[in-house]
Formats: C-alpha cells, structure tokens, sequence
C-alpha cells in the first residue's frame, strides 16, 4: 500500500477520481451506440460476434423458456435453498413503501401534491466474464419488482459456446423476470436504450459494468433514465490501534479480487500502517492525526463500502454523509453488504456517494405533481402572474389566466 496524508496532491487526485476522461472508450462507446442506433439487430449481432466471439441470429437473442428451465439441471441441488435466505433478506429491506403521496389544500380549496407510479420497463443488466455476478441479479431485480416494475427486461452476455450462466438463468427464474436477453456491453446497453426488432425498449436501466458499459450509459442518459455511472469497486476501512489487523487485512485484500478495486485504510495508528503495507500490495493507507480526521478523510473520498472497524462505530457513522454504505464494527465485513445483508450492492463509485444514494425503491419510481386552482385562488394570483410573464416576455402565458377571469 502507499502511505499517504490527506494534506497531499495524490490524495485531492483520489477524491477527483470520478473526473477523468478516457477519450478513447469514449470514442469507441460512440460508434457502437451509434451503430446499434441505426442499425438494430445487424449491429449488435456483429458487435456480439467481434466482443464476445459467438454468432447468433437475432431469434436466438432472447433465452428460450427451454434453456432456463434447463439451467435448474446444471445446479446443484441445494443452490436454490442457499438462495432463499439471502434473497428473502432483500425483500424484507424493500418491503414497505418509502415514498408517501403529499396532498395539501389550502384556504382558498387550491390542491397541490405529487403522487409516484412505478416505472413501466426498465433494462437490467448483469455482467458476465470471469464471474457472472449472480447476486446482482437479485439485488437489482427485488427492489424493481416491489417498486412496482411491470416488465423487466435482463441482458448478460453470453459465454463462449453461446450459453448464460445457469446461475443467472435460475435466479432470474425464481425471480420472475419477464425477458432475458445474451447480449452484452456498450451494444447491449444501447439495444436497451434504442430498442431493436429483437430487443424492446426500456424506460431505465440499472446494473453495473465495465468501463465500456458505463461509457454507454453515459451516452444513452436522455434516452432513458439510468441508476448512476459507475466505476470500479472499492472499499475504505477507518480502524485504529483498538481494530483486529487481521480483520483490516482480510477485507483490504478481498477488494483486489475485483477488476481495478480500489481499497484505502484511513488510520491514525502508524503500526497498522506499517503492517498494511508489508501485507497489502496495492491501495492507499491515508495517516490521519485522528479519528475526527478519519470522518472528514471518508466525507472527502465518499467511497462506495466503508467499514467502521472501531469499538463504538455507531458514533463515528452518524458523521458520515458521504458513503455508499456503512459497515458497523468487527462482524460487518462488506462481503454480507454483497450478498446477504438485505440493502442493495448496487452502490454509488468513483466519488459519486455525494450526489448519488445506493439502489432502491425511489430508483423505479417516478413523481407526478398535481396541481388544481379555484377560480378565487387564480384571481388571486392573477398581479404576481402578469408580473411575471412580463419580465419573462410571456404575454400569451398571462392570456391563459386572464381569459378565465374575463368578466
């Protein structure tokens, strides 16, 4: 790990770390959304064929309901078991309505209010590659499906030989999700956004990617409405001399098995520095003067996972605006927040945690305001109106008013 202070230029490097600029994904996203823009099925069947090295014809994009009944017999037996209590753990968090329709009524019988209504389609995607991400199947689909969702619309890529990834298929399964599509990348998001002859159009997308993925939800951000952009996986764990090392260590190293995580230590305590940096080949251990400067150092960073590995961590997380989401204390590593604790693992990266909040109900709704005038209500507002549109060069807006309280 290399040993850094908040005072330094590196460290106001890795709180910008969402800024930079990759020209030449951008360029490439580009052209394959545009391509499948244009194009539809042609471009992204060739696009499939050049990524992920499989030649399908466009009948064969959609998973039949043969092959995901078929993905049960590839399992084991008890995988579905081992599944129950994690996704029951999800559905139990999003079980109760978050947001509230407001009404007011005023003296002069003036309503206004806003009410939500679920999205129609929403596009979710799961990576494929190495490890097909199979929790996140259920950790986008759940909060979708108790917002509400009415179509759900799943695209991964396919293996070598053309197949998904049983373990998708099956969760995707019980799950209920509606149409499963192998497709994958830049293409497959832009088939989401445009739609195809194959492929029907969605209303937002959500799930996580690589940087080509992300690119192009970038791009199509207009077209559809998306959960964030997203950047590669880290961790951030504030202990000091009271933390377990070999805690610390463990969940530091389990960061470096995802592609380009990143992972920071923040401690006053210069021995677990020391030992960090001897055991931990990669990352950055931030030395602060206390743990009031490991609260500020996490605001700064606003990382996706932070673990509070302290005696009284409750205390300290009350002060943190910032994060993805919080870890309390020595039995809370983010491994249970990846899979099983119930809050969705789909979380702000890159320093986005100061705008964006993690996956959740609020992602697959959308707000309606309402608004109904009496006729005394809109004479009364009838000078602050005229005033208005005047300064705004509106005259035909004070119309609409005015010939409503015509004599």
């Amino acid at each position: 790990m290399k040993v850094i202070s908040t005072r330094s230029k590196e460290w106001q490097r890795l709180c910008a770390r969402q800024t930079a600029r990759r020209p030449r994904v951008e360029e490439r996203v580009r052209n394959i959304v545009d391509q499948v823009h244009q194009h539809g099925d042609e471009a992204l069947i060739r696009f499939t064929r050049k990524f992920d090295g499989v030649k399908l014809a466009p009948k064969q994009l959609r998973v039949t309901e043969a092959e995901i009944s078929g993905a049960f017999q590839h399992l084991d037996p008890k995988f579905a078991l081992q599944l129950k209590q994690a996704i029951q753990n999800v559905q139990a968090f999003y079980s109760h309505p978050r947001l509230k329709p407001v009404r007011h009524v005023d003296s002069d019988g003036v309503v206004v209010g806003e009410k939500f209504d679920p999205i129609e389609r929403v596009g979710i995607y799961i990576p494929g590659g190495t490890a097909s991400l199979v929790s996140t199947v259920y950790m986008t689909v759940v909060p979708a499906k108790r917002a509400g969702v009415k179509r759900i619309v799943l695209a991964t890529p396919p293996r070598k030989d053309g197949s998904v990834d049983p373990h998708i298929l099956a969760v995707a399964s019980l799950l209920d999700v509606d149409e499963i599509y192998r497709m994958g990348g830049a293409q497959a998001i832009a088939a989401l956004a445009f739609g195809t002859k194959s492929i029907p159009k969605v209303d937002k997308i959500v799930g996580p990617g690589n940087v080509y993925v992300t690119e192009a939800k970038r791009q199509v951000f207009g077209f559809v409405a998306i959960d964030t952009i997203a950047g590669p996986s880290e961790v951030a764990v504030i202990a000091n001399r009271s933390s377990n090392p070999q805690y610390v260590i463990a969940d530091l190293l389990g960061e470096s098995e995802h592609v380009g995580g990143l992972c920071f230590l923040i401690t006053p305590s210069r021995d677990l520095a020391r030992l960090a940096r001897k055991q931990v080949h990669t990352g950055y251990c931030v030395l602060v003067k206390n743990l009031d400067e490991a609260v500020m150092a996490a605001n700064q960073l606003a990382p996706e996972h932070l673990e509070i590995l302290l005696r009284a961590p409750q205390k300290l997380a009350k002060r943190v605006t910032t994060a993805g989401a919080i870890f309390l204390g020595p039995y809370s590593p983010t491994t249970v927040g990846d899979y099983v604790a119930g809050p969705s693992h789909v979380l702000p990266t890159g320093g986005s945690g100061r705008a964006f909040s993690g996956l959740g109900l609020d992602d697959f709704v959308r707000r309606t305001h309402f608004i109904a005038y009496t006729k005394k209500a809109l004479e009364r507002m009838r000078e602050p109106i005229e005033h208005l549109t005047t300064i705004e060069n509106m005259p035909r807006h004070f119309d609409a008013v005015k010939v409503r309280l015509a004599p």
